[in-house]
């Protein structure tokens, strides 16, 4: 079946139980045993409960992979999967990662004698160069958030097989109906599903798949000893997000290629970052590993003042900490999404104090594109804008 087939009759089409068109809520904490000699499937919530089950079947189901999990939050799921390391071991980790994952990273895991070597990924070379004998893992986002570089996922997949190394992908951005990580070779995909797959910005979730049921029974292991699962009715929500997620995507997508192009010939936007553009340097490499662009663009108007600027007179999308919804979302990442990135590491990746995330909606394109033109036409020039001293929302 294609993707647009399986993602409606999947596992989670139908309650198996009574043939109810959505799966129930289960809202239960435990589970009578009628036998203490045979226990039955489903004992204690938080080791599995049906709802749970139905959306972790759901999205392994989608992404390839034989095990999949739910999890409370995006980080839920990836600090969870790093706690497949043990202390002494050694990741690569791509260098424009999501702001919370480097904060677990340098604040977290390090102080669990975990070490991590921070590389620019899209060149595959950098990322062989950095393996040590201790190294585990190669960690990866692409595109990256939030300057869209582009990794060649079989290249670095191929490495990490070479060197035995679990390769783990953060694959939020496109979701599996764009970009299937497993079948490129990676071991473990995440997402956030408070973003695209959830798409309706009322519920936080995460979700992990794995290539292989060993590696999803060590993994399972983790989750149910360290109890980070999404709750029922979050479940529910997820799975509801999930059956629209390609009819979303199609229309965010073409928004976003449509609003990318119209930027980059505007006269007060320094740089645009999408991949769908054929001058951004990994579009060929994203146009041969996966079937779409996505919904998400950033771009820079050149200062901090500015982009308050335009924040403040946009009238359509929503200035929040988050993407992948049905409403447009612009994001100020330096003072978002990676705040917690020191300002320098921030400059080092190109997160520059102008950037812009912008995630399409579903919105009118035309009317987002009016919106965005009366907002950047009232920009301060370049030369006149200087560094705001008042200080900017933060997540």
């Amino acid at each position: 079946m294609n993707f647009a087939t399986r993602v409606l009759h999947g596992t989670s089409c139908f309650d198996p139980a009574t043939g109810a068109s959505s799966v129930p809520i289960y809202q239960a904490s435990t589970f009578h045993q009628t036998d203490l000699d045979q226990p039955g499937k489903f004992d204690y919530a938080r080791s599995g409960n049906p709802t749970r089950e139905a959306l972790e079947h759901a999205i392994a189901g989608l992404e390839g992979g034989e095990r999949g999990f739910a999890f409370a939050s995006g980080m839920a799921a990836i600090s969870s999967v790093f706690m497949l390391f043990s202390a002494g071991d050694h990741v690569v980790v791509a260098e424009d990662v999501y702001g919370g994952t480097f904060r677990f990273l340098t604040k977290v895991l390090s102080r669990m004698g975990i070490t991590v070597t921070f590389v620019d990924a899209s060149q595959t070379e950098a990322v062989r160069a950095a393996i040590q004998p201790t190294t585990k893992g190669i960690y990866l986002e692409t595109p990256s958030n939030p300057t869209l570089k582009v990794t060649d996922l079989s290249a670095v997949c191929q490495i990490g097989k070479e060197n035995g190394l679990l390769v783990i992908v953060d694959n939020t951005f496109l979701t599996p109906y764009y970009q299937r990580p497993l079948e490129l070779g990676a071991d473990i995909v995440i997402h956030s599903a408070t973003k695209f797959i959830g798409g309706h910005s009322d519920v936080v979730a995460g979700l992990a798949v794995t290539r292989d049921t060993a590696l999803g029974e060590q993994l399972y292991f983790i989750q149910n000893g360290m109890g980070a699962i999404l709750g029922v009715q979050d479940c529910w929500l997820v799975m509801r997000g999930l059956k629209t997620l390609k009819a979303r995507l199609d229309v965010s997508t073409r928004t976003a290629e449509k609003i990318a192009h119209w930027l980059q010939a505007h006269p007060a936007v320094t740089r645009v970052y999408y991949t769908g553009l054929a001058d951004h340097p990994g579009h060929e490499i994203q146009e041969a590993q996966a079937s779409g662009h996505g919904a998400v663009l950033s771009f820079d108007v050149g200062s901090r003042e500015r982009a308050k600027a335009l924040f403040d007179r946009v009238k359509l999308p929503i200035v929040a900490v988050s993407l992948g919804a049905v409403e447009t979302i612009l994001s100020y990442p330096a003072a978002m999404s990676h705040a917690a990135m020191p300002a320098e590491e921030r400059a080092q990746r190109g997160i520059t104090d102008g950037l812009i995330r912008l995630s399409a909606g579903l919105e009118d394109v035309d009317d987002l594109i009016l919106d965005l033109q009366q907002a950047l036409d009232s920009l301060p020039s370049l030369e006149a804008a200087a560094p705001s001293e008042k200080a900017f929302s933060r997540a």
